[in-house]
């Protein structure tokens, strides 16, 4: 999973980047401190990995992985080349999802780009480079396709599709608003768009509001624009993020907890990326390791198989599966055959979240 980290210069990007990945971005008070997008990998923490690793007495645990592109700041007019803007842009069309971090913060020793503090129009100059590097993508596919569909009767439908994004994107929406069918989305996907990849607001506040009055105006404002456009916000403090990355386990859950918090901003991330996604995790076990893998949720048990190898789906048999919660109670798959928990499923099953998989194929 990639998610690409955008926002406005200087409303916390790369200190949170830094935070949440340890990677040890730069970051600095001034624009454009980040111009090659940099990239870290981050362990999903799952405790159920733990628990299965100690009861097959793993040699080694593997959590999935997600990979965090800082992209560098964007300013207005970046769709037309402004502050390197197209090179940036190019680096979002990379990621599956995007983290547009808000400034949701007043702090006069931190420039704001634009002068002032207003987390809409924030966000509102980052979506419209959006919408109008797609809108230039468009046009252009319209031209191509139109010369095309006097000869092919069969492109009549793109064309209509095509035409319904730029009278969207004219209107100042973005392809996120538009209601595709199954078939419209397998096409739009093959486009690209950066208006219409998934995104999550993340509402970068205070150390001081996080612990008082995390639900701010500013915050109030981007939850408001959010729902409008059915996106998720989630609250966090990039300051205090990175106090926590400092700390060891055991140390991190003491502060959270001084502070009165259940999870960290990274915790909150990583299950509103999942959500966002559709992803789920499902888990295999043994003496060499316990691991978890990410799939979409809907994956069945042949596609999910061939997310441990190509090999797996081809001569895929069946999937011995048993719950997660049953397996751990009975203390381990003998108990749990035992008491007919494990389930012998076919090439239709529906791998659900949590299933313990061993599964049987022929190469």
């Amino acid at each position: 999973m990639k998610l690409g980290i955008v926002g406005l210069p200087n409303v916390g990007k790369s200190t949170l980047f830094n935070a949440i990945t340890a990677a040890g971005a730069e970051s600095a008070n001034y624009p454009f401190c980040t111009i090659e997008p940099n990239v870290g990998v981050v362990a999903v923490p799952d405790k159920r990995l733990d628990v299965l690793a100690e009861l097959f007495n793993s040699e080694k645990i593997v959590p999935t992985a997600i990979e965090f592109f800082d992209i560098a700041g964007l300013v207005k007019g970046a769709s037309k080349g402004e502050g390197l803007g197209n090179k940036f842009l190019s680096h979002i069309r990379e990621v599956e999802a995007i983290v547009h971090v808000v400034r949701c913060f007043e702090d006069e020793n931190i420039t704001h780009v634009e002068g002032r503090i207003d987390p809409i129009s924030d966000i509102e100059i980052i979506n419209i480079e959006l919408m109008l590097s797609d809108l230039e993508i468009i046009s252009r596919r319209i031209q191509k396709t139109e010369k095309l569909a006097k000869a092919d009767k069969s492109l009549q439908k793109e064309l209509e599709i095509l035409n319904i994004i730029k009278d969207t994107i004219e209107a100042g929406n973005s392809v996120r608003a538009i209601n595709f069918t199954d078939e419209e989305k397998a096409f739009v996907k093959e486009l690209n768009l950066l208006s219409y990849k998934p995104i999550l607001y993340v509402a970068n506040i205070s150390e001081e509001d996080l612990l008082g009055n995390p639900e701010n105006d500013y915050v109030k404002q981007v939850i408001d624009y959010a729902s409008k456009e059915k996106s998720e916000v989630i609250i966090v403090s990039a300051q205090i993020e990175a106090e926590i990355s400092e700390l060891e386990d055991e140390e991190k859950k003491s502060f959270l907890n001084d502070l009165g918090l259940n999870e960290s901003g990274l915790d909150k991330l990583i299950s509103a990326s999942y959500k966002l996604l559709g992803l789920m995790s499902f888990l295999t076990a043994g003496p060499k390791e316990t691991r978890a893998w990410t799939i979409k949720i809907g994956t069945k048990a042949p596609q999910a198989a061939g997310k441990i190898h190509s090999d797996m789906e081809k001569g895929f048999i069946r999937a011995e599966i048993v719950n997660y919660a049953d397996l751990v109670t009975c203390g381990g798959y003998p108990h749990a055959r035992e008491k007919g928990l494990v389930r012998l499923e076919g090439k239709e099953y529906i791998m659900q979240d949590g299933d313990v998989v061993v599964f049987r194929f022929n190469v």
